[in-house]
């Protein structure tokens, strides 16, 4: 089995450079911290769990090292030992997220030592980890190795505005939570480009987007003479999106797209939400309406009542108060 050794950078993950990041480094002498980061290569885990040791890159002098997960998790836990990893140092601090993240993590820190971060609210027990960090709307018990975030971590960093007249959409598609409902989406869509003082609107679609969403919207707009750039989402990573975030004034989302949202309200910016049904009044569903009643987003049926935007009631900093527990609590081990 080959054995994948290197330093952590963003790009590699890419295939692009990495962005800047907002805070600056804290140039330290002592040794660097040794971070086992498990991969399960999807791009919404990896966010998070990158965003982690952004966070921690930022506080302290870390190497980070890329574990992809591989099948035998089990047996190596029963039998005290994790031969993907022999030849790397043994870590300080051990993270993932996703489910199949969780047994590779635990066997990891059984066979070398360190502190297990899971992200998201793990299948297996809780008390098995060192801490959780879980999002609010999972509605997690108290305990003393859980910490709740303001929705899932990202890379994301919250920076002045630099433009007035560029806005950013975010369009998702049908899930377990939301269905879809191209008409609506598009006269939404259609609404606020037309009665938004904003000059300048790039779309980006995602994995989920129906196909032919997107001609669908280029059209309706194209025939309205209404300026809109439209970005596939296959061209639309990082660092393509968080430039964008960064160049624009507001944000607009689909309902159903929960980590977009969080991440433009990491960015600090106002956002919008353009509805779309719900499949059923679960946990992520009440999760998003709380976010309009705290008014730290606004729902289009509200906006279009002619109320502005707010910008975010609370501030969104989650994986920088993460990593803050973490060098706190594990900082001098």
């Amino acid at each position: 089995m080959p054995l994948l050794r290197r330093q952590l950078h963003s790009e590699r993950l890419t295939g692009r450079a990495a962005p800047a990041v907002a805070l600056s480094v804290r140039r330290r002498t002592e040794s660097p911290r040794v971070v086992w980061r498990f991969s399960d290569g999807k791009p919404g885990h990896d966010n998070q769990s990158l965003g982690l040791v952004d966070a921690l890159q930022r506080r302290t002098s870390i190497q980070s090292y890329d574990i992809p997960v591989q099948p035998g998790a089990g047996m190596h836990w029963l039998l005290g030992r994790f031969p993907a990893a022999a030849l790397l140092p043994d870590p300080w601090l051990i993270l993932g997220a996703g489910h199949t993240t969780h047994l590779p993590m635990l066997a990891a820190r059984r066979a070398r030592g360190g502190r297990a971060a899971v992200l998201m609210t793990p299948d297996l027990p809780k008390a098995l980890f060192d801490i959780c960090v879980i999002p609010e709307h999972d509605r997690p018990a108290p305990g003393s190795n859980i910490m709740v975030t303001r929705g899932s971590l990202n890379r994301m960093q919250a920076l002045p505005v630099q433009a007035k007249d560029r806005g950013l959409m975010m369009v998702g598609g049908p899930s377990r939570h939301y269905g879809w409902d191209h008409n609506s989406v598009i006269e939404q869509i259609v609404r606020v480009i037309r009665f938004s003082p904003v000059r300048h609107w790039v779309l980006t679609t995602s994995r989920r987007t129906p196909p032919g969403f997107a001609e669908r919207v280029r059209q309706t707009v194209f025939n309205r003479n209404l300026k809109l750039t439209i970005v596939n989402w296959r061209d639309a990573a990082d660092p393509w999106l968080t430039g964008q975030l960064r160049r624009s004034c507001c944000a607009w989302v689909t309902e159903d797209s929960v980590s977009m949202i969080y991440e433009a309200l990491t960015a600090g910016l106002p956002v919008g939400v353009l509805a779309v049904p719900a499949q059923r009044c679960d946990r992520i569903v009440s999760g998003g309406r709380k976010l309009a009643a705290s008014r730290n987003v606004m729902m289009f049926r509200d906006w279009s009542k002619g109320h502005p935007l707010p910008r975010p009631q609370q501030v969104f900093d989650e994986a920088n108060r993460v990593a803050e527990r973490i060098c706190r609590q594990w900082g001098r081990e």
